[in-house]
């Protein structure tokens, strides 16, 4: 094994652990009162009773769209943390001279921070924040 991996191997041990452990003392100590309200069906903040093409509230649509917008694309800073890191390959500017390595990232992760600003002032005018 390499010690490079240790770490990662490390985390998910931990993390497995954590997860069953908590899984473990929840099981002893927790209520257990099942029914038949907690065993029915419950989907976007609504109780399954009527005709399944009844419209859904538009905004469990806004909810997703913020959490899309917000959440998951935060995720893509990451890679540019990574490659901050190590900017030495680059790309074929940065072996031209024109920009240094770590200039490149941090221009793209600013670009990117600039369009993500600009869903989050469109959510907010929008209403998306308010709940009605």
């Amino acid at each position: 094994m390499q010690i490079e991996t240790l770490p990662i191997l490390l985390f998910i041990l931990c993390s497995t652990g954590l997860a069953v452990g908590l899984l473990v003392v929840s099981r002893m100590f927790g209520p257990h009162r099942a029914g038949a309200v907690k065993q029915m069906p419950y989907e976007s903040g609504m109780d399954p009773i009527h005709d399944t093409r009844r419209r859904f509230d538009v905004r469990f649509y806004l909810v997703a769209i913020a959490f899309l917008v917000f959440d998951v694309e935060v995720l893509f800073l990451y890679p540019w943390a990574v490659a901050s890191r190590n900017a030495a390959g680059i790309d074929a500017a940065v072996s031209a001279g024109l920009v240094s390595g770590r200039g490149l990232v941090f221009a793209e992760a600013m670009a990117f921070i600039a369009l993500f600003a600009a869903g989050f002032v469109y959510a907010w005018r929008k209403g998306i924040f308010r709940w009605r």
